[in-house]
């Protein structure tokens, strides 16, 4: 049993970062001593369809910025984070972040502690936020950094501002990799091909697909070696919807992504960055 507190708080959060019941996720917090990863972990191994936690859940509000250089060989995302979307909806706030992110651009930023140095105008990036909080009256930051260098990078945003997406690519192929930006933006796909998913995330999804499987009766007595080869059988099915040139193509589901790089020029997409509010 767990000696953590489970506030409403930390049961809310779980309920909107997975869609899953008030008992449901107060049952995974208790069972995981609160921890948020491993509930939702917890939640799909008793079979519920829920969203995995992403790095992109970190700020509720703000704006993200993502755009190239004039050559196309390097993109920056920026998200300027702040605590209401009355503040996030603001045309000042919104000129604000892209000064940010024009200021990435200009000075060819390679990281996140780089940028709060640099300057726009008189101040530094970390004072002119400072100078922002204390105008809104509200916690504002400069909350994630991504970046990418490569042959031809393409960069999208969508919605009001809400994500931003790069995506890199071997050749000039500026639309097309808007194209698959937008399919990124869409469907958050964890890697570029299955031979790109990280480890630890096809371990995990692995572990998860055998719990599954221990509980189905008609699994009942076969040995760990057999449920474990099924199970490397079934990752297919997440490399298919969880791997962008797997994906059905947004635009034609009768192709695959990676039909559609290929009718367009045998295009490779090298990267891509995704960062979204929510």
């Amino acid at each position: 049993m767990s000696t953590v507190t489970i506030s409403a708080q930390d049961i809310n959060k779980l309920r909107q970062a997975t869609g899953a019941g008030m008992m449901d996720c107060r049952k995974a917090l208790t069972e995981t001593n609160g921890d948020f990863e491993a509930a939702i972990d917890w939640l799909r191994k008793q079979g519920q369809k829920v969203a995995a936690k992403r790095s992109d859940r970190e700020a509720k509000e703000g704006v993200v910025i993502a755009q190239t250089t004039a050559d196309n060989k390097t993109g920056i995302v920026v998200c300027v984070s702040c605590e209401t979307d009355f503040v996030s909806k603001n045309a000042d706030f919104v000129a604000f972040a892209k000064s940010i992110a024009d200021a990435a651009v200009a000075n060819n930023v390679q990281n996140l502690d780089e940028l709060m140095n640099v300057k726009v105008g008189e101040l530094t990036v970390a004072a002119l936020v400072d100078e922002k909080l204390a105008t809104i009256g509200e916690k504002i930051g400069v909350t994630k950094f991504e970046r990418i260098d490569a042959a031809c990078v393409a960069s999208y945003i969508h919605g009001a501002y809400r994500i931003g997406v790069l995506v890199g690519m071997d050749k000039d192929a500026v639309e097309v990799g808007k194209d698959v930006a937008m399919q990124i933006a869409a469907l958050n796909p964890v890697a570029v091909d299955a031979s790109s998913v990280p480890a630890d995330v096809i371990a995990r999804e692995k572990d998860i697909i055998m719990e599954l499987m221990k509980q189905d009766p008609k699994m009942a007595g076969k040995p760990d070696e057999m449920i474990a080869k099924i199970a490397e059988g079934k990752l297919g099915a997440f490399f298919k919807e969880q791997t962008l040139t797997a994906q059905a193509f947004v635009k034609d589901g009768s192709k695959s992504v990676a039909d559609y790089l290929k009718e367009a020029g045998n295009v490779t997409v090298t990267s891509f960055k995704r960062v979204a509010l929510g």
